[in-house]
């Protein structure tokens, strides 16, 4: 079917989006045709503010409309337990899980030669400069178990070797090559209660 230009542009907009296919596309861009003009305002209004508002918390580098995120300025939250997780979907996920009472720090990547990803082009440098503030701290290193996960994971092992830093990773219930953000809790939440300190 060939559908008129300005209809057949959506489709392709939607078929961006991940786990969407051909068939959804088309789905949701006839539902969208039934939107009142008041909802596709408002909906085309959320989809331009997402880049508008939507930045790096300065910290954490977490998704906020602030410079800092809630996360990090809360003051109930252990600031010596930081999880280091890939990206902020990451965050998402553990914060569903509801138990875990510390901090994050996205890299926004993976450590990855093959594809021209070095350490300079991701988050470690200001993961550095958080760790050598803080007292005893933990990094819980919750990378997904794939060759740049491995990669980044023994990266920062060794940035902070011989300091006062203990690193530690989620257990290995979580299947090899799993995306975080794609696990259920009950996986996540025993993943991040028995974790494991990396060895020496």
């Amino acid at each position: 079917m060939i559908y008129p230009e300005t209809l057949q542009k959506l489709i392709n907009y939607y078929k961006k989006l991940p786990g969407i296919g051909e068939k959804s596309a088309e789905r949701l861009a006839l539902a969208t045709i039934d939107f009142k003009e008041e909802d596709i305002n408002t909906f085309s209004d959320a989809l331009k503010n997402v880049k508008k508002k939507l930045n790096n918390c300065e910290i954490c580098g977490h998704i906020c409309e602030g410079n800092i995120c809630e996360i990090c300025s809360d003051s109930n939250r252990d600031k010596n337990l930081i999880c280091v997780i890939e990206d902020y979907k990451s965050v998402f996920s553990f914060e569903k899980v509801g138990n875990y009472k510390g901090v994050y720090h996205v890299l926004n990547g993976l450590i990855s030669p093959m594809e021209g990803v070095n350490p300079e082009d991701i988050n470690i440098s200001s993961l550095v400069k958080r760790v050598n503030k803080l007292q005893n701290p933990e990094l819980i290193l919750a990378l997904k178990s794939s060759i740049e996960g491995e990669t980044t994971t023994l990266y920062i092992k060794k940035i902070f070797e011989n300091k006062n830093v203990t690193i530690s990773r989620l257990s290995y219930g979580i299947p090899i090559g799993a995306e975080i953000d794609y696990l259920d809790i009950i996986t996540l939440d025993k993943a991040l209660e028995d974790r494991k300190k990396i060895s020496e």
